[in-house]
């Protein structure tokens, strides 16, 4: 049940026609296009792959040969694929539909919305999108490939087509349905032996793991899952002066269009009609009850056997007296104005899913004032006396009623009422990661700055003369992925927003950097999307001067795991991309420790030969370390260094060489002796880590040259440990590691974060001195390593298996 949250209580919080989408070797493909209306959805040339290891082609070829119905492995007929969360309230059987009826056919008379009739399922909202998809041909073809047939070349195996975050996905089904009584449970057609949108509710089914996961949702998601398009969302009170236009200019160009009555619970459409097979179920249902109420013997406690009787919609929307249903979705399905009695009616056609239940105000399919409208322009207005559940109504009347309009476009400029352009889309995929990545909106400064960041460049201002100001249009829309299909492992939508900031010019160019948490202190934000919502995808238009900005999508709340694509749609050429650092550290001039030495022959040969040709490089820095180091020499060790060394001796023996539990007593010796940092001390486990790292002879062990350098490192690193260590408690927050790897002198990129947050933090997201240190030490020896390997300098090395076993 999607919620809002204002935005202002959050607030302190390559050029092309249409971009190629990227080819994907799974479940997706795409092709290119070439500008208009459909050059993202329908230009689709390059070949849609499906099922793990097959296409559609290739599956039912083989069924062909062999003679045989095509069985789904994937989404068998069976409990599993009909709910997750409870069983079946009465035992439904799965048919084919030539098992159902007799002469069944896959389209009669072509696909239209009044084929659509809703089951026992509360999915209103995807019925709502079908009719929608039916108004627009090409895009039903799209989704629904027509060369299906139950009598030529029919194997029980059928396929259809979404839109999924960004790519083409081409779902491959079985034909068997669920039953009972010999009627389907779920969607059917108006005719009893049609079926293909009973196939296509299935399809769908299938990508979300069920069909119980299709109950309750919104209009937008089927729309945009059939049309790659973007979608805006309309309060209707608080709509747009002229909201007839742009419904009447959003038909014209083939945009889809539903709308709903608030039932003062929120406007997640998922009830279901009340219908004879229904009522079936339900009778089913009292007899069982009845049954166990005379039999106690019957004792279902303690065991998962007990059905549960909720799955079965028992409570329906509220009809109103006027027809309409409250809490229900709605297909708007045509917009027209007409001359009655010598004046201007605006008018709007809907659909109700069911299949039934109308308005019965006044240009209701049986009120008096069709009486004074003349045959030909019933007939353009396809006027007819039918219990189908669609009707006209008059425009005010509609704003009176309904009180949310949902409109998926094709491209955003379909709702330019008076021009048309072809708009530049980029997609960017990422995902909040807990304890990293996922900061919150702004009410949380001290992390929403870790949030994703994404730089958009906007480089040309829009082409509109009657405009004097020098103004950039552009769309944004944040759409959360996967959340309905992993609704079984109790995942819900998360309530989302943007904002977006305008970069300073010291930082427009070069290197992109994540800007920091004082950057959104003391900078206001220069757009924002209106609202903190739980939907999947929300969407806002700007129009900003050109410039560089940095868009940060988020969570309303912090700590909140999820992916996500954020797409960007501008009418002239922009640039839109993830801040993403450059994987690279700090090394000093030229090292004062001996280079690192692995236990492979390649490895040692190409670190001295980088040793060597560093050493010969410069003369002057040659003979700057060697000052240095006699400069060093001569300097009286410190007291700590002679305690050190003593320590060292003691412990290591006369080689002065300590394995990992000798390293331990060492370093928490030492440790020991620093009051000020709270610490536990060193696993052994971590001293092990980092013995292998910090080992140059491969024996096991490291001596006091090695180990004092190690110690310096930790010295340092444990400096920049207590800054960030605000309350002593001896742990930093992980999202604090960002600043902490910095300032060590590493650039990382979001993955590797991400990879830093899994691996070291705890599961209250933080990150104690040992896993900080021991974190630090891998960090620094992958670093020498790699350069050790990389011979040319061009930043990319192979490997072996044993030199794979170097970085382990």
């Amino acid at each position: 049940m999607p919620s809002a949250i204002n935005a202002a209580v959050a607030q302190q919080t390559a050029a092309g026609s249409v971009p190629s989408p990227t080819f994907s070797t799974t479940t997706e493909g795409a092709g290119g296009g070439t500008g208009g209306i459909y050059s993202a959805i329908i230009s689709r040339n390059q070949p849609i792959i499906s099922v793990k290891e097959k296409t559609y082609e290739e599956l039912h070829k083989k069924c062909l040969e062999k003679n045989i119905l095509y069985e789904d492995p994937d989404f068998p007929p069976n409990e599993s694929s009909l709910f997750y969360s409870q069983k079946s309230p009465v035992k439904f059987e799965w048919k084919r539909p030539h098992e159902i009826c007799e002469n069944p056919r896959f389209i009669i008379g072509g696909a239209n919305r009044t084929d659509i009739c809703q089951g026992e399922l509360g999915n209103c909202w995807f019925l709502a999108a079908i009719a929608c998809l039916t108004l627009n041909k090409k895009l039903l073809c799209k989704v629904i490939p027509h060369d299906q047939s139950f009598i030529q070349n029919y194997a029980g195996i059928f396929h259809f087509q979404f839109w999924r975050y960004g790519d083409w996905v081409d779902v491959v089904i079985d034909d068997c349905l669920p039953t009972y009584n010999n009627q389907l449970v779920f969607t059917k057609s108006s005719q009893r032996n049609e079926f293909w949108s009973a196939l296509l509710e299935k399809a769908y089914a299938k990508i979300h793991g069920s069909y119980e996961a299709l109950k309750g949702g919104n209009t937008t998601e089927a729309m945009e899952d059939f049309t790659g398009g973007v979608t805006e969302f309309y309060e209707i009170k608080d709509a747009p002066k002229d909201i007839y236009k742009i419904m009447k200019h959003a038909i014209d160009r083939g945009s889809l269009m539903a709308s709903s009555i608030d039932d003062n619970l929120g406007f997640s459409y998922g009830s279901a009609p009340r219908s004879d097979i229904g009522e079936l179920i339900a009778r089913m249902v009292k007899n069982l009850e009845n049954a166990q109420m005379t039999h106690p013997t019957a004792d279902y406690q303690g065991t998962d056997e007990r059905p549960a009787w909720t799955i079965v919609p028992m409570q329906y929307e509220t009809r109103m007296s006027c027809g309409l249903v409250k809490g229900h979705a709605y297909s708007v399905t045509a917009v027209e104005e007409i001359v009655f009695k010598g004046e201007k009616l605006r008018l709007v056609r809907l659909r109700n899913p069911w299949g039934q239940v109308e308005w019965n105000g006044p240009w209701s399919d049986k009120s008096e004032e069709w009486n004074s409208v003349n045959e030909e322009e019933k007939i353009r207005l396809q006027y007819k006396v039918v219990e189908d559940g669609e009707f006209w109504m008059p425009f005010q009347d509609f704003m009176r009623h309904f009180t949310k309009l949902e409109i998926c476009n094709l491209t955003p400029d379909t709702l330019e009422v008076d021009k048309f352009q072809t708009w530049t889309v980029s997609v960017n995929e990422g995902r909040w990661v807990r304890g990293c990545s996922a900061g919150g909106c702004r009410n949380y400064p001290d992390t929403f700055w870790t949030n994703p960041q994404y730089r958009l460049k906007l480089l040309e201002e829009d082409d509109d003369p009657e405009d004097e100001e020098v103004i950039c249009s552009f769309l944004v829309a944040l759409m959360q992925k996967n959340r309905r299909k992993e609704r079984k492992l109790g995942a819900n939508l998360y309530t989302i927003g943007f904002a977006i900031y305008e970069v300073p010019a010291l930082l427009m160019h070069g290197t992109q950097h994540h800007l920091q948490r004082d950057f959104f202190l003391y900078n206001a934000s220069k757009a924002r999307s209106k609202t903190y919502i739980n939907m999947r995808e929300i969407s806002e238009r700007f129009r900003l001067p050109p410039s560089e900005y940095v868009i940060i999508p988020s969570t309303y709340e912090p700590h909140q795991e999820g992916e996500f694509i954020l797409r960007v749609f501008s009418e002239k050429r922009s640039l839109s991309e993830e801040v993403e650092n450059m994987i690279e550290a700090e090394r000093p001039l030229v090292s004062t420790v001996l280079p690192i030495i692995f236990v492979s022959d390649r490895a040692n040969s190409n670190k001295e030969l980088r040793a060597d040709e560093d050493a010969g490089k410069d003369g002057e820095k040659k003979q700057v370390h060697e000052k240095k180091r006699s400069s060093a020499k001569g300097h009286e060790e410190s007291e700590e260094q002679k305690q050190f060394r003593n320590i060292f001796r003691q412990i290591a023996g006369d080689d002065m060489e300590i394995n990992a539990e000798e390293l331990r007593n060492v370093l928490n010796n030492v440790v020991k002796k620093h009051k000020d940092l709270r610490s536990e001390g060193f696993e052994l486990e971590s001293c092990r880590s980092m013995i292998a790292l910090m080992d140059t002879d491969g024996s096991g062990k490291i001596n006091f040259d090695e180990f004092q350098h190690l110690w310096d490192k930790i010295k340092s690193w444990q400096k920049i440990f207590k800054r960030y260590d605000t309350d002593h408690s001896g742990t930093i927050n992980s999202y604090e590691m960002r600043n902490a790897v910095n300032d060590a002198g590493f650039r990382l990129n979001n993955q590797l974060y991400h990879i830093i947050t899994m691996r070291y933090a705890d599961k209250n997201m933080n990150i104690d001195f040992d896993s900080f240190i021991c974190c630090f030490v891998r960090l620094d020896a992958m670093f020498r390593a790699f350069h050790a390997f990389d011979k040319d300098g061009d930043g990319i090395i192979k490997l072996n298996v044993l030199e794979v076993n170097c970085f382990m």
